[in-house]
């Protein structure tokens, strides 16, 4: 019979270590992300994971990563907070011959080892595409955007207005930075309120901005189902909105998580890898949201 000496005896010891330098723990779909690497990494005893939070400041960020360096990671894994400042960050980690996997940002250069991405530009155009065809063409549309200085919030900005162009009678009232936080989001609203901004409709670039919109029109005495909410990653909180029709539309959009730490290990065990890796992507309404589960 085997003691639990021998037992821990018997355990691999890490062979690689992987660190991931994340932007905040203070957003839920970020929380998932991390969480998720972990539990993936969990059932690769020969992978040591250590994970940072930077607070949503990208000096800090910066320092995070520079930090996980030092301590001799083998694979950096970030998601970008700025796409220009970063740049030359990670194009430092690469000439030391880091490999990195960036998870649904990137930066300005093409330094990556590997870009785990949906399409964002795509997402914003049928978003936009959505909102048309509800309002019938015509109205004003209230957007909350995400971070301005990542990749993704620029992306859901162009491919939103790229596509607007074709209906001449909508127009964007005011755009609101919310950084797909809820307080932010309640702020925004509340401040857009208090400006007599008259809005159709609201595009959230991310669900916990929808749902921070739904918390300050409630506030305000205005029903959330009066006017289309679109948002984007499909959490819970707007499966359950799209279903009391309180939000019309969200766009299934994963943490990458799992493609990011499957990626990771075929980097460590000297595999190739794509440079760029796109997940699909998927408009959730009434008509299929009890057939496509939340992404968590």
């Amino acid at each position: 019979m085997s003691t639990p000496g021998d037992v821990q005896a018997q355990q691999p010891m890490p062979r690689w270590v992987v660190g991931f330098a994340q932007d905040t723990l203070g957003n839920d779909w970020r929380r998932a992300q991390t969480e998720g690497l972990a539990a993936a990494f969990a059932h690769h005893p020969e992978v040591r994971f250590i994970h940072t939070d930077a607070g949503g400041n990208t000096a800090q960020q910066v320092q995070d990563i520079q930090s996980l360096v030092s301590e001799g990671v083998d694979v950096l894994i970030t998601s970008p907070r700025d796409a220009e400042l970063m740049a030359p960050v990670i194009e430092r980690v690469r000439a030391q011959g880091i490999p990195v996997v960036l998870l649904s940002r990137r930066t300005s250069s093409d330094a990556h080892t590997s870009f785990i991405r949906a399409d964002n530009r795509e997402i914003a155009r049928q978003a936009a595409r959505h909102l048309a065809e509800r309002l019938k063409g015509q109205g004003s549309i209230l957007v909350l955007q995400h971070i301005p200085t990542t990749s993704v919030a620029m992306e859901r900005t162009e491919g939103f207005f790229e596509e607007l162009k074709k209906y001449p009678g909508l127009s964007v009232v005011a755009m609101k930075r919310a950084d797909s936080l809820r307080d932010k989001a309640i702020l925004a609203i509340e401040e857009a309120l208090a400006e007599g901004l008259r809005f159709d409709a609201i595009y959230a670039q991310s669900d916990s901005m929808a749902s921070g919109a739904r918390a300050a029109l409630r506030r305000a005495g205005i029903d959330p189902g009066s006017l289309p909410i679109v948002g984007i990653d499909y959490i819970a909180e707007a499966r359950e909105a799209i279903r009391k029709g309180e939000q019309d539309a969200s766009f299934r959009y994963p943490t990458f998580a799992e493609e990011g730490a499957e990626i990771t290990l075929r980097i460590l065990r000297g595999e190739a890898v794509p440079h760029e890796v796109v997940v699909d992507s998927v408009k959730v309404t009434r008509d299929n949201v009890e057939r496509i589960a939340p992404i968590f």
